[in-house]
């Protein structure tokens, strides 16, 4: 048993190991090169994620989902870049709406140069992706174009809130179906369909993706409550102090309302005052990490990975399909 990439893939067939690295090893290339400028300082900028490091979670979908046809063919490289590009970009823009100053283990875009060099580092990373879209065809222009769509309206979403009389649960699953779920069911999307595997294969894999998806954002949920910075790559309750509503929060809330106990409602009350205050986003922070709710939203992603890990029954008993399901292992132990 080996493993693969920074995500700890293990990885039980040498041929699959040998041939997936050497696709992560041609995307890491292909990101470098799509984010070279004539102007240094753009290149700079452009780089700083990527040479952060990372999972590479998506572009090992798209590796994985190509074993189902020709996992040779010209086309899945360069989806990959599409995807990682794509997925680089938002963190640029993410980092300025939440006005974060780690990203990956390092200072990030918007603390370093401000945040219109962030947004328009993003800015530039999309228009790249676009560039390398252009030669894959029409049909993977528009199922880009389709979960990019989706992946700004679950930004816009959660930026609204929910509708009145809406479940806060049930409109957060929407939102990080949209801004999460989307862009990694494209990953198992475009590394079948460039593999040229059958049409009820990249159906498979692309809701696999999408459920996937879901349970990787809901384990950094978790992550954000639950570990340190060095764990996640960035500060422990950002998402807590920029007053994000993730899952743990939400489920909190939910005891609450329905009749919770009096400390529930004294850590809701505690939720609502101003977490910019180092102190108190210590105590919420700690409290947090050994309630209930912590648990509930542990148990929420683990019933996606299993979902996911359902979607892939149809298909054919070989090492890739088991590589798949241990990425739904492997997203249930980040979240503990």
């Amino acid at each position: 048993m080996t493993v693969v990439g920074p995500f700890g893939l293990s990885v039980r067939d040498q041929a699959l190991e040998t041939d997936v690295q050497a696709g992560l090893a041609a995307v890491e290339a292909g990101l470098l090169e799509a984010t070279k400028s004539e102007v240094p300082f753009i290149t700079e900028a452009a780089q700083h994620l990527v040479r952060a490091g990372g999972k590479r979670f998506r572009p090992l979908l798209v590796m994985l989902a190509s074993r189902f046809g020709d996992p040779y063919a010209p086309g899945i490289v360069p989806s990959a870049v599409v995807v990682e590009l794509t997925h680089l970009a938002t963190l640029y823009h993410d980092d300025v709406m939440d006005e974060a100053d780690v990203r990956r283990g390092v200072e990030s875009a918007n603390a370093r140069w401000g945040n219109s060099v962030a947004v328009l580092t993003g800015d530039f990373l999309f228009a790249r992706a676009s560039h390398i879209l252009a030669d894959l065809g029409p049909e993977a222009v528009r199922i880009q174009a389709e979960a990019f769509e989706r992946l700004v309206t679950g930004q816009i979403l959660e930026t609204a809130g929910p509708r009145d009389g809406r479940d806060p649960v049930a409109h957060y699953l929407d939102v990080i179906a949209g801004k999460t779920g989307s862009l990694i069911a494209v990953s198992g999307r475009f590394g079948a369909l460039m593999s040229g595997a059958d049409e009820s294969v990249v159906d498979i894999l692309t809701q696999y993706g999408e459920r996937l998806g879901t349970a990787f954002q809901l384990a950094d949920d978790v992550l954000d409550i639950a570990s340190d910075s060095h764990e996640s790559g960035k500060t422990p309750g950002t998402d807590l102090r920029e007053g994000i509503p993730t899952l743990p929060v939400l489920r909190l809330r939910e005891i609450a309302d329905q009749g919770g106990r009096p400390e529930d409602l004294e850590l809701v009350k505690m939720l609502d005052g101003d977490l910019t205050d180092d102190a108190l986003h210590a105590e919420v922070l700690a409290r947090l990490r050994v309630h209930p709710a912590l648990e509930l939203a542990r148990r929420d992603t683990i019933q996606y990975a299993e979902d996911a890990r359902a979607m892939l029954a149809p298909l054919p008993e070989c090492f890739a399909k088991s590589a798949l399901e241990e990425l739904c292992d492997a997203v249930v132990h980040r979240a503990g």
